[in-house]
């Protein structure tokens, strides 16, 4: 009995110590949207011309901001004990910072590729995987809300379409059309931050979220 109440008490106190960390959602939400319309941007040629070199400029931003601080906020979100959200974010920020690491420059990465076709492949293939990871995070969110899940499901349609394109060697037309799907995705997962954001500071007005369950 006197252990029963020991392991109450000591969930207790858990749960008031998890209460008292700021919600990390906002950041992870804002840092996810931001590195994935700086993709986006370069795959679409929307203001970043699309090719090699000017995708290497944003490596930076991606790489830093985007991957590190979404691993930041996925890890404080365990300390939250909301495994979805965590699951999220440290798996996209460890992406990004893979990927920022392909491109950035002055590694000499794509020089180990005999030819252009095969660097399509392996980045077909990078793309594939996280395909994948995005269509289990897609399905472990369907009982979050309506904004979370629009903005996996965009996610994972965006790298599906990017992964076809980088496939079927570098369809301009395809990868720009993932390019204009994951600017898409960065909206929504804006205002998905916004709406986090307001709601965590008890404001007078509230955005929809559409909660489920």
């Amino acid at each position: 009995m006197a252990q029963m109440v020991s392991q109450t008490e000591q969930g207790q106190r858990v749960e008031r110590m998890a209460s008292s960390i700021a919600s990390p959602v906002p950041l992870g939400m804002i840092a996810l949207a931001f590195a994935t319309a700086i993709i986006g941007c370069a795959y679409a040629g929307f203001i970043i011309p699309s090719n090699r070199a000017d995708v290497s400029l944003a490596v930076g931003a991606a790489l830093f901001f985007g991957g590190i601080v979404q691993i930041l906020a996925g890890m404080w979100e365990f300390r939250k004990d909301d495994t979805i959200a965590a699951t999220v974010f440290t798996s996209y920020g460890g992406f990004l910072v893979a990927f920022g690491f392909v491109f950035l420059p002055g590694l000499s990465i794509f020089s180990t590729f005999a030819n252009t076709s095969t660097l399509h492949q392996a980045l077909g293939l990078f793309f594939l995987c996280w395909t994948i990871i995005s269509g289990l995070l897609f399905l472990g969110s369907l009982r979050t809300n309506i904004a979370m899940i629009l903005t996996l499901l965009l996610l994972f349609v965006a790298y599906l379409v990017l992964t076809i394109g980088q496939l079927a060697s570098a369809n301009t037309v395809l990868l720009a059309i993932g390019g204009w799907i994951a600017i898409a995705t960065a909206l929504v997962g804006w205002y998905t931050a916004l709406a986090s954001l307001v709601d965590s500071t008890n404001s007078s007005y509230k955005l929809p979220m559409g909660w489920i369950g």
